[in-house]
Parts: structure tokens; sequence; C-alpha cells
């Protein structure tokens, strides 16, 4: 299943960053394809490998190193999949839906790891995830990132 996110890429090595401190440690912003295999994830019963197998994880087109780039508590995400040559929108929601703050996320995960150059913060899923098959093709588009978009094919 895909799983349309923003991403937060680490800039400088950091620990326990205060939550009006993130802009200080972060290089910037991109657009994430967390993919996940239900099948092994329920199957292991963790994620490790249902999140981590080789092409999983795709990341891009570019990293938006302008903190400013836009209003990150009103920012639409969107995920449209081809399936059979029709596409439809699977995830059509914004960031105001996450749990978290980008300057919370930030402080939470420092306050556990630390994290260094280029580590990346994927910042959780709306809803709306779907089954891939081979021969469809994910287009995840977040304004002022572009459009991260995946072939996918049987390996």
């Amino acid at each position: 299943e895909f799983e349309g996110e923003l991403a937060i890429v680490i800039g400088k090595p950091c620990k326990d960053v205060k939550r009006d401190d993130w802009k200080n440690v972060v290089l910037g912003f991109t657009i994430v394809n967390d993919v996940s295999s239900r099948d092994l994830q329920f199957a292991d019963g963790q994620w490790s490998r249902a999140k981590g197998l080789d092409s999983f994880c795709p990341l891009g087109p570019w990293i938006e190193t302008d903190l400013d780039f836009a209003d990150l508590t009103d920012l639409p995400i969107k995920a449209h999949l081809t399936h059979d040559g029709v596409t439809e929108t699977k995830q059509d929601s914004n960031s105001d839906q996450m749990i978290k703050a980008i300057p919370e996320i930030v402080e939470w995960v420092s306050q556990a790891f630390t994290l260094l150059p280029g580590d990346v913060i994927c910042t959780g899923s709306p809803a709306g995830t779907a089954e891939m098959v081979p021969g469809d093709r994910i287009d995840i588009e977040i304004p002022g990132l572009g459009h991260l978009v995946n072939p996918i094919e049987a390996y």
C-alpha cells in the first residue's frame, strides 16, 4: 500500500531540540511514499520488514530548503492512483489533520533519537491508503514540493 506523506529532512546533528528551535536543525522538506506491505506487517506483528523492503520509501522529487515555502499548518497532501488506465484520488487531506505539528514532531523525535544530517522523518499518512499492484502508478502531490510519481513493478 502507498502512504503519501510530507517528509522532514534533517540538516544538522541534533538531540533534544526544543519546538521553537526546529528551523535550526531542519534542512528542508520533500515528499515520501512510505510504502507498506500489509501482509508482512500482519504476519510479523511489527513493521520493520513491512516498510523496509528494497524499493520501498521513495523520496523526492527534490528537497525544498526554504522552510517558509508554505503554511505548514495548512498544506494539501494528495495521492492519485492510476490502475488499468483510470486515475483516482485516494488521499485528499491536509497537514492541519496531522496529530502533531512540525515543531512538535522534531521535538518529540529528537528526544528519543540523535538525528543526523540526511535523516528523514516521515510525518504520517492521511486516510485513504490503498493496495498497489504491478502496472499501477502512484502520484503524490504537495504544493511547493511537486509530484513524486512511481510506477509499480513486481520484483
